[in-house]
């Protein structure tokens, strides 16, 4: 049996608590070797992200460093395009060979939208899904076709994932932070406090070139 390389992608501005807790939390129940962030250059789905690539890239490394499990993957980053996961998970696969299992990382929000994505089935034909939730929460998709995706490609167990190298999903209840990136820059803008939202090297560096003013 093989062990899972995990992924986590996003536009980590800035990198936060609930981003590493969610990248633990997933990377031990599952058992994976890696977990690779994957920082986004030009998010197809939102806005621009107000810092640039190359501030969030070395905001992620800083986070991570003392992680032996954690990766950086700037491949996003690089490209001038906007990128679709679809286009990434192709390139790593092509990296790792077919037998490797991949599963992405998605919060229970992202999981619920990921029928608006670029050749979203198609992600399927690449890695698993391992989807976070907290406690007490239910996966309820309000597109139909979605909802029929989930509902055919769960598996109870984290085992059954390593087990192939894409195809299935799996919830993970874990530990629920509300922390949002959106409210630490609102926070930045207006001059409060985030300390113990982020870790604090990454508070550091972020007040060096702080820009969320």
């Amino acid at each position: 049996m093989t062990s899972l390389i995990g992924l986590l992608g996003g536009t980590f501005d800035p990198i936060h608590l609930g981003h590493l807790r969610m990248a633990e939390e997933l990377g031990e129940a599952l058992g994976c070797h890696e977990v690779r962030f994957i920082p986004s250059g030009t998010p197809p789905h939102r806005a621009p992200p107000k810092a640039s690539a190359e501030q969030r890239c070395a905001w992620v490394a800083t986070a991570i460093a003392d992680n032996p499990r954690f990766v950086l993957d700037t491949r996003e980053v690089s490209q001038r395009d906007p990128g679709y996961m679809i286009e990434t998970l192709t390139a790593i696969r092509a990296e790792v060979g077919e037998a490797q299992p991949l599963a992405l990382f998605l919060g229970a929000d992202a999981a619920l939208e990921l029928h608006t994505w670029h050749r979203w089935r198609e992600i399927f034909d690449l890695a698993h899904i391992a989807i976070a939730t907290r406690p007490g929460s239910t996966l309820t998709p309000s597109d139909a076709e979605l909802a029929i995706e989930l509902q055919q490609r769960a598996v109870r167990s984290p085992a059954a994932l390593a087990q192939a190298p894409a195809g299935s999903l799996l919830p993970c209840q874990i530990t629920a932070l509300d922390i949002s990136a959106s409210a630490i820059r609102a926070a930045c803008a207006d001059g409060r406090s985030i300390r113990y939202l982020l870790p604090d090297a990454v508070l550091s560096r972020l007040f060096t070139n702080n820009p969320y003013r």
